[in-house]
């Protein structure tokens, strides 16, 4: 291997030049050579290895790591990094060099000549290559610029001569900024293809590649597959510094000229030939200029000079037998994109002029580019005159879209591609002076801020220093205390606000703490410690105000009288936790205010439908940001009054979350025994929750949790007969939705009978939600009327009532006008009242009493498990009592019967449809109807007891609603029934029943059993 090292000859009696020399084999030799005079260097020759002697000219250096410790240890400083390197240059093929020198201020002044590197290889940045990027000859007379060779964080790449044509190069896609010649970008390469084919290209003397941009910004990769995924004009750039971090390649890429892709070439693709021919003729270039200084000297040595011909043709015959270079990432063969010629008229000077000039205003608006473009502009005026790189400077100025920088890079009309870049420039200078303007803002705004902060903070000093205000902390503390002076605050409360207080009296006015302190001491003195409403012990005036908002609910109004009373016997009152159960719209979270009303206590309502947060209850605790007390504090915040009453509303649907259990944080909330220590997280205090009356509403009380449900005093809120509608309609729904649709008792009346076909032909359900909706709908299609059609009274009758309301929901009562054989009216329950139920039966098929094969029951109507269980049980019953009372009736024991339920997109579950199963079943067997106008309800035991059910006075509304004159109940729901008002029962015929015998003696009168 041949080396080539040149020092200017006035440079070697300025430095001691430290030589060392590496034999290749398998001993090494070290040779270290002083030499201070030109005379000394010139005299001493030593060899070194076979191929080269040291003379004046060449010397071989080769390098090994520990000699160079060592004379870095010696105080020796290597020549990349002294005085060296920027007098000589270096020319190398060798395993490895160092030079080593001591250093001296002094500085060379001599041309320096090509350096190549055995691993990195490049370019200078305004190398042989083309001067203004887009192909065009170098101006004759300038000498090339040549970089030299320095520590970096990245592996700095020494110069070389870049070549004019160079076809084949690997792919590099980008995003958003295209590569404009004459411009530098770094670019990360994190493609394991990729990065290995860019090592293998530095190693081989060849740092070139090209940069495209892609047409998807999505787009992450580096490698694309095909060409439609990139632009087919990109730019030819030098890779100048590399750094290689192993996963990924980071390198400083300098853009040389525009090229265009002709044509994809496989991954194998040899080495072009092309390469060779400029390696040669650099070669050539070394050889004549060496040739050319020794005869200058008079000291051309005949044998070194052959040793420089063998070493230039070593140098040669090795580049040209490179190897094939073996990539599996995409490469391209590309042309250079020259630019059109042009002359430089008016035209294209004077936008040359506009582009300079938005620059300058770019530049000076903008103190980002100030510095380094400022700079570039001022380098000469020949830069400034040049449009083919002005252009490209205005481009790469601009922060524009990635399709519009593109279309720069392809244009090759130098006009065009002024104007577009001037287009470019403009925009971005608009965008500029709008950031400045809002920057100015801002800043004004900011000052103005500031000023009043500091004029503030002194009107504080002068107001403290003649003694018209007291600090902040001072007036915090003197406010908090001044809400605790009518208070009867807790002892352990007390103490705790002393601390807090004094704690808040040591901190920063500026700091989250004293926030954080300031708010807790807000909510503990904003509570009514010891401060209660005066109530309302008036039995009178409590139930005027109780008849007089609601209609009805006797079971709540007596309730909360008897609770007066006790208050009244005791002298004091206490909490209580009440739980109205019943279905919408019955009037549970409105009766709950009435009675709020009716104490004289303060009324606060919260829902827990939903809920999944144990935090709304029992607060936050305070190392949280944004914490808050639970929703019992708000209320007593709020009220102002420790004996408020609350209502929880919608209990039967409280949810859990991964944020707990919200049902167990009620039971603290609503047990007698432990609130009056109730502990809420955010306060960290007792507070005494015993005076509040809490009022739970619920739907239905199976999904509440039995431990829960077991602190409350359940009342059965039920549901409304039509009497009761009536009522209600005439005494609050009425005038209530006259008021709101400003209408008055004259121009519209709506007489009794209109009202009850309103109620029982639309609006069945036990409440009275939907009777409000359509009043208000009635009177709102009356008001058009008067408006429009001027009328002075409207009155609504059952004739015309279906023009203001639609047609009727509801046709008939009943199913059956009189039930056939195999047809039984059961009563059953819903949440939004009673229904009547038909259970209808039937032979599927024919059969013969004889045969020895069983009979089967086909159920349907979508039951529930309960219910078909229920149906199991009745089948099984009504077989074994037939056996026993009629023998010869074999009909159940042999035919198929089907059981059905009407209304199958219902669902329909429980045990109160027993006996109504067994009588179906029994009138089938003989083929008899029932009693007409006959209901039942009640569950039955394999053994024939009727067991009682729930739900009787919804079952008896709907039976009287159907026109049911007769109803079977079980005997142990004979004190229920007795409860309910006589306008109810009146007119039906009642029948309790203990055992199933009883019942069939009322169902089928004419059978003998």
């Amino acid at each position: 291997m041949a080396s080539f090292f040149r020092l200017c000859r006035t440079c070697v009696g300025k430095h001691d030049i430290f030589l060392v020399s590496n034999v290749i084999g398998e001993n090494h030799s070290y040779r270290r050579l002083h030499f201070k005079t030109l005379n000394q260097f010139s005299q001493r020759r030593y060899s070194l290895c076979t191929k080269t002697r040291i003379n004046a000219d060449t010397t071989c250096l080769l390098h090994h790591s520990v000699v160079t410790r060592q004379l870095r240890n010696e105080r020796w400083v290597s020549a990349s990094s002294c005085l060296v390197p920027k007098t000589c240059v270096f020319n190398s093929n060798s395993i490895g060099h160092h030079v080593f020198a001591r250093n001296r201020a002094y500085t060379c002044e001599r041309p320096l000549l090509p350096f190549s590197h055995p691993r990195y290889f490049s370019s200078s940045s305004f190398g042989s290559g083309s001067q203004d990027g887009d192909g065009s000859d170098k101006p004759e007379g300038e000498n090339p610029e040549v970089i030299a060779s320095t520590s970096l964080p990245f592996g700095a790449l020494t110069p070389m001569a870049v070549p004019e044509v160079f076809p084949n190069v690997p792919v590099i896609a980008i995003s958003r900024n295209p590569v404009f010649p004459r411009f530098v970008k770094m670019i990360e390469v994190n493609d394991k293809r990729l990065a290995d084919l860019l090592r293998r290209k530095v190693k081989l003397n060849l740092p070139y590649a090209g940069v495209f941009l892609k047409r998807d910004e999505s787009n992450e990769e580096e490698v694309v597959n095909k060409l439609n995924d990139i632009y087919h004009v990109g730019t030819f750039v030098q890779i100048t510094e590399l750094q290689d971090l192993g996963d990924k390649l980071r390198m400083i890429v300098m853009g040389y000229r525009r090229i265009h892709i002709k044509d994809v070439l496989p991954e194998d693709t040899p080495v072009s030939s092309t390469l060779a021919a400029k390696t040669k003729e650099l070669g050539e270039q070394i050889k004549r200029r060496t040739l050319k200084r020794r005869r200058k000297n008079g000291r051309l040595l005949a044998e070194n000079e052959i040793d420089l011909n063998n070493n230039s043709e070593e140098l040669l015959e090795e580049t040209e037998h490179v190897p094939p270079v073996i990539d599996k990432v995409l490469m391209v063969q590309t042309e250079n994109l020259n630019h059109e010629p042009f002359t430089m008229n008016d035209e294209v000077k004077a936008l040359t002029s506009e582009v300079v000039k938005t620059i300058r205003d770019i530049i000076a608006m903008n103190p980002l580019y100030r510095e380094n473009l400022a700079q570039i502009i001022q380098a000469g005026q020949k830069i400034i005159d040049n449009p083919v790189y002005i252009s490209d400077l205005g481009a790469a100025l601009t922060a524009a879209e990635p399709d519009e920088l593109q279309k720069v890079l392809e244009e090759i009309n130098i006009p065009n591609r002024l104007m577009l870049a001037l287009s470019l420039l403009k925009k971005e200078y608009e965008l500029s002076k709008l950031q400045q303007k809002i920057g100015r803002e801002v800043e004004e705004k900011v000052k103005k801020q500031h000023r009043e902060y500091i004029l503030r903070e002194q009107l504080k000093i002068i107001k403290k220093e003649l003694g018209l205000e007291k600090e902040d902390k001072d007036a915090i503390e003197e406010k908090f205390r001044g809400r605790l002076k009518d208070l009867t605050v807790p002892k352990h409360v007390m103490e705790v606000i002393d601390e807090e207080l004094n704690k808040l009296s040591f901190l920063d006015n500026h700091s989250s703490e004293f926030n954080v302190t300031r708010n807790y001491l807000d909510w503990l003195t904003s509570l009514p410690w010891g401060k209660n409403s005066v109530e309302n012990l008036d039995l009178k005036r409590a139930r005027e105000v109780l008849e007089e908002d609601h209609y009805g609910m006797e079971d709540v109004k007596n309730r909360i009288l008897e609770f007066i009373a006790v208050s009244q016997l005791k002298g004091s009152t206490q909490g209580k936790i009440l739980c109205f159960c019943g279905p919408p719209g019955v009037g549970k979270t409105s009766i709950a205010r009435s009675i709020a009303r009716a104490l004289g206590r303060e009324y606060f309502r919260f829902s827990v439908g939903g809920m999944t947060d144990i935090a709304e209850i029992k607060g936050h605790r305070r190392t949280y940001v944004g914490a808050m007390p639970g929703k019992m504090i708000q209320c007593l915040k709020k009220t102002k009054t420790e004996n408020p009453l609350v209502l929880i509303d919608e209990v039967d649907k409280i949810g859990k979350g991964y944020q707990g259990d919200p049902a167990s944080a009620l039971l603290e909330l609503l047990d007698p025994e432990q609130n009056a220590n109730f502990l809420d997280h955010y306060l960290d205090v007792n507070v005494d929750l015993s005076k509040v009356l809490f009022i739970c509403t619920a739907n239905v009380t199976s999904t509440i949790p039995e431990p829960l449900k077991d602190r409350m005093e359940l009342i059965e809120v039920s549901g409304y007969v039509a009497e009761e509608k009536l009522a209600i309609a005439q005494k609050y729904l009425l005038p209530q939705a006259r008021i709101h649709s400003g209408i008055t008792g004259e121009q519209v009346v709506i007489d009794d009978d209109a009202l009850k076909t309103l109620i029982q032909k639309y609006c069945r359900e036990s409440g009275v939600r939907n009777l409000q909706k359509h009043v208000e709908k009635v009177l709102r299609k009356t008001a058009l009327q008067i408006v429009s059609e001027g009328k002075d009274k409207i009155i609504v009758t059952p004739e015309n009532l279906e023009s203001f309301v639609g047609k009727q929901l509801f046709e008939k009562d009943r199913l059956y006008d009189t039930t056939p054989p195999g047809v039984v009216t059961g009563l059953a329950w819903t949440a939004l009242g009673g229904s009547t139920l038909y259970i209808e039966t039937l032979i599927k098929d024919k059969f013969d009493p004889s045969t020895e094969k069983e009979g089967n029951l086909n159920v349907t109507g979508h039951l529930g498990d309960v219910m078909k269980e229920s149906v199991t049980l009745a089948y099984t019953f009504a077989k074994s009592f037939l056996l026993t009372h009629m023998e010869n009736n074999r009909l159940l024991q042999k035919a198929p019967v089907h059981l059905h339920v009407p209304e199958g997109a219902t669902p329909k579950d429980g045990p109160s449809a027993g006996i109504a199963i067994v009588t179906a079943l029994l009138s089938l067997a003989l083929n008899k109807p029932c009693k007409h106008n006959l209901a039942m309800t009640g569950e039955i035991s394999l053994t024939g007891k009727v067991l009682p059910v729930g739900g009787i006075k919804e079952k008896t509304i709907a039976a009287k609603r159907s026109g049911v004159t007769t109803i079977i109940l079980p005997e142990d729901n004979k004190k229920d029934f007795s409860d309910l008002p006589k306008f109810i029962t009146e007119g039906l015929e009642v029948h309790f029943v203990s055992h199933y015998e009883q019942v069939v003696k009322i169902a089928f009168p004419d059978v003998n059993i």
